[in-house]
């Protein structure tokens, strides 16, 4: 299931707007093979802080058997990596031939990196995520699999003839990603894994598995500190991993089971003039403790909804229409606004 989706960033640059697609291809290619499943859970443009260190992650899977950390490099010409491990990338192209070359950090180091920082603050967190527990799971996060790859843009030309095979293994193309991911974590039914002694592996079960997506989720830190993920968001472009649209900022503390990420329907048409007169403005605030600022706007199952930052409780965006009363609403959202609109009466109610 996706936790979160692509945080959109206002990229300037070719090289950022480049990076920033690769991420949501990514992104799209995990939402279309994960989002229905119970135990893999994706956690998309991933930021914390710990001991005076931040990471930002820009694909976390949590499974049943542990972590997988992908890191996403829109690489569009040649990339070579020699026995050192060092990296290069081809900057250009005369006559057929590559005539410039450039070195570039390597990316496999950089995702190790974030995945010991991670590792430290599950172990330091341990007993307030997992309780105390016996036996074999007594080992926390240590004992788990921690695995990372490096996905690239599908156009990539890869050199693997040179290339020493520890890195060939986690440099994937971004179509190939989640077959293997599939082969990396192995899942198997719990018949499966009876039948089957030779897997050791220890498992989360699903009410450990829940308890972890949602510490990690409220450690995240949104692009503006000092005020929700509201002004990153916008529509997920769902119908082709190459298209150009951003895809919607989301983060869930509920429980997976009860609000599972949805495709983001379709952006209303433009209001026309007469709805453009009738639209007014309503606060909207946390049903549980009355917040009407600190909150996130998200969508799941049932729908568009808030998430209170304050209280981590959730409360619909659907509410009866203040003019008729008629409960025959919904709520639509185009680009960073989200209004609420009246089937009878035709009243459309700005949501702020």
């Amino acid at each position: 299931m996706i936790l979160k989706t692509k945080s959109v960033q206002n990229a300037q640059s070719p090289q950022a707007i480049a990076g920033q697609q690769q991420e949501q291809n990514v992104a799209f290619f995990l939402r279309r093979a994960f989002k229905d499943h119970p135990q893999v859970l994706v956690i998309n443009d991933f930021k914390f802080r710990f001991n005076d260190e931040v990471a930002q992650i820009d694909h976390l899977i949590v499974y049943s058997y542990g972590f997988i950390l992908i890191e996403s490099k829109s690489i569009r010409g040649q990339v070579k990596v020699n026995q050192h491990q060092e990296w290069t990338r081809s900057l250009s192209i005369n006559q057929g031939k590559t005539d410039k070359w450039q070195g570039m950090p390597s990316p496999i180091k950089q995702v190790e990196l974030q995945q010991a920082l991670l590792l430290e603050l599950l172990m330091h967190h341990r007993s307030e995520i997992l309780g105390k527990l016996l036996g074999v799971k007594q080992q926390g996060f240590k004992g788990r699999c921690w695995d990372h790859l490096c996905a690239v843009s599908s156009d990539a030309i890869i050199d693997r003839k040179s290339m020493p095979k520890a890195v060939s293994d986690k440099l994937i193309k971004s179509e190939f990603l989640v077959e293997k991911l599939d082969k990396v974590m192995n899942l198997k039914s719990k018949l499966a894994r009876f039948i089957n002694t030779s897997d050791t592996r220890p498992a989360f079960n699903q009410e450990e598995l829940e308890s972890v997506a949602s510490f990690l989720i409220k450690q995240h830190i949104a692009p503006n500190a000092a005020a929700p993920e509201t002004s990153k968001i916008a529509t997920e472009q769902s119908t082709a991993p190459l298209a150009n649209t951003p895809v919607t900022a989301a983060a869930s503390t509920a429980p997976v089971q009860q609000m599972p990420a949805q495709p983001i329907p379709a952006e209303p048409a433009a209001h026309t003039q007469t709805e453009k007169s009738q639209i007014i403005q309503i606060v909207i605030r946390c049903k549980h403790c009355g917040e009407s600022t600190n909150y996130t706007p998200m969508y799941g199952k049932f729908g568009y909804y808030i998430h209170c930052n304050q209280c981590t409780k959730n409360t619909p965006m659907k509410q009866a229409c203040p003019q008729c009363s008629s409960k025959n609403t919904r709520v639509q959202k185009r680009q960073e606004t989200y209004t609420l609109h009246c089937q009878e009466c035709s009243l459309s109610q700005l949501i702020i």
